[in-house]
């Protein structure tokens, strides 16, 4: 995928990846992202240490849910601390204590949706798992909507284009594996680009009538058509 002026160092890019790694479900280093372990929040004296715990893992899912509805709605330079804390109902400090800053939940944001999403989809059913997390993303909590971030957020900022940079590689890595062709890391870069344009078109520019459309009809069409690009022989390839 190509990256606006502005990307990342490489240097800054491995780092990215490395914290991405840590941060997906199931890790070793899950609760070591970008701060160092989870520190429980405070709570009322007395209380079991079990409901400690369970407060404090309430509290940090709340933030990243919060977090990854508002860059989807208004991209990660669009989104303050302060919007995504209340949002969550907790205070400020506490975002900063899980996640040690606004990056570092966004690096969490992206590891717990879009690359747990390509650890868990066979890579024949990667593009119509990620169209329809985005057709069906109004339902609040039930989809992954890291690509929409992606388009909200991707060369509007430094801070940000790095973790951004490393979910398109992988989303296009796997897509690429689909054909046997040698320009199959084209073919993939079209079909991504598909795949944004109709999320740009259906989320950032609310165009009807695909704004309103059926998710599965929209998948559908697209899904069959797509098939084509994943078969045509390299002897059609100009």
């Amino acid at each position: 995928m190509r990256e606006a002026p502005g990307s990342a160092s490489p240097h800054s890019t491995a780092t990215d990846s490395a914290r991405l790694e840590s941060a997906v479900p199931g890790s070793a280093a899950t609760d070591s992202t970008a701060t160092g372990s989870a520190v429980p929040e405070p709570s009322v004296p007395d209380s079991p240490a079990g409901e400690r715990r369970r407060d404090a893992g309430a509290t940090r899912r709340r933030l990243l849910d919060a977090a990854r509805d508002l860059f989807a709605e208004r991209g990660y330079e669009g989104a303050t601390v302060r919007e995504i804390a209340e949002r969550a109902g907790a205070n400020q400090a506490l975002l900063f204590r899980y996640f040690g800053s606004k990056q570092g939940l966004l690096t969490e944001v992206v590891a717990q949706g879009g690359l747990e999403q390509l650890r868990a989809t066979p890579p024949e059913e990667l593009f119509e798992t990620a169209l329809r997390s985005m057709l069906t993303s109004s339902a609040s909590g039930t989809a992954d909507r890291s690509l929409e971030v992606y388009l909200r957020s991707i060369g509007r900022g430094d801070e940000a284009t790095g973790t951004l940079r490393e979910l398109g590689e992988r989303y296009q890595s796997a897509l690429a594996a689909l054909s046997g062709a040698k320009d199959g890391a084209l073919r993939a870069d079209l079909a991504m680009a598909w795949l944004l344009g109709i999320g740009l078109m259906r989320t950032v520019v609310a165009r009807e009538p695909l704004a309103s459309a059926d998710p599965d009809t929209v998948c559908r069409m697209v899904v069959d058509t797509l098939d084509h690009l994943w078969s045509t022989p390299d002897s059609e390839t100009p």
